[in-house]
């Protein structure tokens, strides 16, 4: 009859392979992995990317300073991410249930709507930032 502390010891091998730490290289490539997934099977993730490189550019062409410039990137940031966790409860709902259901729908939208908070955000930031520049 296994004892208590060996019934422990299995328990943690076991979830130590389940949670199994990979080294930092690993996890890079992994991330790498999945950023390449978003970007090749996500038409939404493309259409960020080349709106969020465009402001980019205009920020550098139009001579932001760099608080102008840090704002600029930390709200395409907040749209990727945004998208990113969007994607993420999309294809995880997807995966649990292949009925539809009304909850699941919800929490859909709920996703969706934070994607276009974080667009109307960088709309706003772009905006203010660009519009004295841009009237001159």
């Amino acid at each position: 009859m296994p004892t208590e502390k060996n019934k422990r010891r299995r328990r943690l091998r076991r979830l130590r392979h389940i949670f199994r730490f990979h080294g930092l290289y690993e996890s890079a490539r992994l991330a790498t992995k999945g950023i390449t997934y978003l970007f090749l099977c996500h038409r939404n993730m493309r259409i960020i990317f080349i709106g969020g490189a465009a402001a980019m550019l205009l920020g550098v062409a139009f001579r932001l300073q760099g608080l102008e410039l840090a704002a600029l990137c930390i709200s395409i940031t907040l749209v990727f991410m945004a998208e990113i966790f969007n994607t993420a409860i999309e294809l995880m709902l997807d995966m649990s249930t292949r009925k539809y259901h009304p909850l699941v729908k919800l929490v859909k939208d709920i996703a969706a709507g934070v994607v276009l908070i974080a667009c109307f955000n960088a709309l706003a930031v772009g905006f203010i930032l660009f519009i004295r520049r841009i009237l001159r």
